[in-house]
């Protein structure tokens, strides 16, 4: 059959308009079917409270340590710290352990080997912000996160030649034994006075090495840049190898508390910024793409800003725990509560508002610097302490509590 060169030419025009419309919607069927698949069924229980008007609890982070026996459950290490409210002013490190999935616990006991100790000019040194995770290749748990220098007042003393380093320590859970404090040597640069991997998710490799999300500034900076550091790890001390790309922004602090997670052979970052929080991804875990704010597939901007956001992930679904403006929350400073969890698309970076569900509700505290972790095949964990900084959140319900969010991946 014989066309008209004229037809040959509209037959072709109308083919790709097709593929171009349907690469248009593509997107949108993507978080359809993202929407469309099963929430994971959330639980919350409170497992300690504190409020003496003294200190709070703070800081909790889980991590799961598989058991010996197969059919055991794993160990499920909290790592905690009084909040002794001054901000920012954090005694040592404690813990709490359960061997039955959080059913009991024991604890909170305070850690000797990471106690608050006699540092420089006078001050006291803590390790702070700390992020548990275990390292398969070892069989060790690594606790890593920051370490400060207190003033008397409670203030951070900067006037140091490395004002907060990362800090690590290395938990034994077969002897319940914690190392003493290493910290981690980094190029003897400027730009590292303030390096820190702190309230951080990192990344244990198959291999056995580390993947790393480090915020760092020179002294009088005002801006914090972020790249990943691929370490390596022999069971007793961490070595850093290399260094990623830089990333930051303009004004806001730049960006830092960043989180890492790996998903679908993919790696992502979420950071935080005093504006907004930012996105990016990588596939290889060092050299990252532009970030970008967080928002949700409608367009408009997340609203979590000036706090922490955390990853999980079930297979090849990704998960962001986060808070955010516009939750009927002006009343909570920084509109930290209530804590928020929902599936993001990995390949949009956006965060698919029909699936958001309360991970802890709000009780006039809030509920900003928390940790996420999976437990189990079936469940994971987001803990987050409240912060009652007044009567009025007393009034609205808050009491200091603990909670464990339990995500039930499979309903």
């Amino acid at each position: 059959m014989n066309y008209h060169p004229s037809d040959k030419k509209c037959a072709r025009r109308d083919f790709l308009r097709q593929c171009a419309a349907a690469c248009a919607v593509w997107p949108l069927w993507k978080s359809i079917a993202h929407a469309a698949a099963p929430k994971p069924r959330i639980t919350a229980e409170v497992i300690l409270q504190h409020d003496d008007r003294k200190f709070l609890w703070f800081h909790p982070r889980p991590c799961a340590i598989p058991a010996s026996e197969p059919q055991k459950p794993p160990r499920v290490i909290i790592t905690l710290q009084k909040h002794l409210r001054v901000s920012d002013y954090y005694s040592g490190l404690w813990y709490m352990i359960s061997d039955d999935l959080g059913r009991s616990w024991t604890g909170p006991v305070e850690i000797p080997t990471l106690a608050w100790r006699h540092g420089p000019n006078h001050t006291i040194e803590s390790i702070a912000d700390v992020t548990p995770g275990y390292h398969p290749k070892s069989g060790k748990m690594l606790a890593i996160g920051a370490g400060v220098f207190y003033r008397a007042d409670g203030a951070q003393e900067e006037n140091l030649p490395i004002a907060s380093p990362t800090v690590y320590a290395i938990y034994d859970s077969t002897a319940d034994r914690w190392s003493e404090r290493a910290t981690l040597d980094l190029p003897d640069e400027p730009r590292f006075h303030t390096a820190r991997c702190a309230c951080s998710q990192w990344i244990a490799n198959p291999d056995g090495s580390l993947l790393l999300p480090l915020y760092y500034k020179a002294k009088e900076a005002q801006d914090y840049a972020v790249a990943i550091a691929r370490c390596e790890f022999d069971g007793s001390a961490i070595h850093f190898q290399t260094l990623g790309n830089e990333m930051s922004v303009t004004g806001g602090r730049g960006l830092c508390e960043p989180s890492l997670i790996r998903c679908r052979d993919r790696f992502f970052l979420t950071l935080r910024n005093d504006e907004r929080g930012f996105v990016t991804s990588s596939s290889d875990g060092l050299r990252y793409d532009p970030v970008k704010p967080w928002r949700f597939d409608d367009g408009s901007e997340l609203g979590s800003y000036n706090t922490q956001q955390h990853w999980l992930a079930h297979g090849d679904r990704l998960f962001l725990a986060y808070t955010r403006k516009g939750a009927g929350n002006d009343h909570i400073p920084r509109h930290r509560a209530p804590l928020f969890l929902a599936e993001v698309d990995p390949d949009r970076l956006v965060v698919l508002r029909d699936t958001e569900q309360v991970l802890v509700p709000e009780r006039g505290a809030t509920l900003g610097n928390f940790g996420a972790a999976s437990i189990t095949p079936d469940e994971a964990w987001v803990t987050v302490s409240e912060g009652v900084w007044s009567d009025e959140a007393r009034q609205r319900g808050a009491t200091g509590a603990t909670w464990v969010a339990r995500v039930h991946w499979n309903g």
